[in-house]
């Protein structure tokens, strides 16, 4: 499986995929808003893109469909129950779905709202698994619920979902938001020693060669996998006085989403 990730250097700060078959070049675009450089990146390799998968329903992940999909005939593929808002879904996603790339490439749907309610994830069945996570996951960060989701939701899909996946599970997400998120860990988990690390050697990074982080490393620097760390409950006492004396686990990541969304 290749994988190109395709920085967009926008304003929203979207990251673009395009997972190919290196047998035969066909290629599935994972939210290509920009389309013209998803299409040249293809050109330039020779791959053919046959599928567009958008994680979920928001305008800068399905804004590019149309142009992509009058310049190859691609498919378009999102959550089932996203057909009223993705003009011209050819076909609806549910969790343990396999979406199939080329002759050697099989991504698994994991349906993962708290984002959305329609939001899928993609984790490919490779040795070393990747997980496309749209605007669920970001690198030290999650998504946030005011466009059509719910943080109870998102505790869920961490919970249940992502925080079981294989800690040397590659993260793809939809944004480059990792040194901002870091910083917020920082402020929440001040003696974090493992986003420190991080967030010195990632200050200056160029996004188009951004570094791609595993589980293993989001759960030691991504506050909303940190939901019993001492720190991070007595800073979220100091904004919440309120938060019983041991606040069980979705107290604490939806108190911490709260902060993130003014923060």
């Amino acid at each position: 499986m290749i994988v190109e990730q395709v920085w967009t250097g926008n304003d929203y700060r979207n990251f673009n995929y395009l997972v190919v078959c290196p047998e035969n070049g066909e290629a599935l675009a994972i939210d290509p808003l920009a389309h013209k450089m998803c299409l040249d990146v293809c050109k330039k390799n020779g791959w053919e893109i046959t599928q567009v998968l958008n994680t979920h329903e928001h305008f800068d992940h399905t804004g590019g469909n149309q142009a992509i999909v009058d310049a190859t005939g691609a498919k378009v593929l999102a959550h089932k129950n996203a057909g009223s808002s993705i003009e011209g879904m050819d076909r609806g996603l549910s969790a343990g779905d396999v979406i199939k790339v080329g002759r050697s490439v099989e991504l698994l749907a994991l349906d993962t709202p708290g984002h959305t309610m329609c939001h899928i994830c993609l984790l490919s069945k490779t040795d070393q698994p990747g997980l496309f996570s749209g605007d669920t996951l970001f690198n030290a960060g999650a998504g946030n619920c005011h466009g059509g989701g719910h943080p109870v939701e998102l505790y869920e899909t961490f919970v249940k979902q992502l925080a079981e996946l294989g800690e040397d599970t590659l993260i793809y997400p939809g944004h480059d938001y990792l040194n901002n998120n870091l910083e917020f860990t920082l402020d929440r988990e001040p003696d974090n020693t493992a986003a420190k690390a991080l967030l010195e050697q990632t200050k200056n990074q160029n996004p188009a060669d951004a570094l791609v982080t595993t589980l293993g490393q989001e759960k030691d620097i991504n506050t909303f996998f940190r939901l019993q760390s001492p720190m991070v409950i007595a800073r979220l006492r100091e904004s919440f006085p309120d938060l019983p004396d041991n606040p069980d686990a979705e107290t604490v990541f939806v108190k911490l989403r709260e902060l993130r969304n003014s923060w």
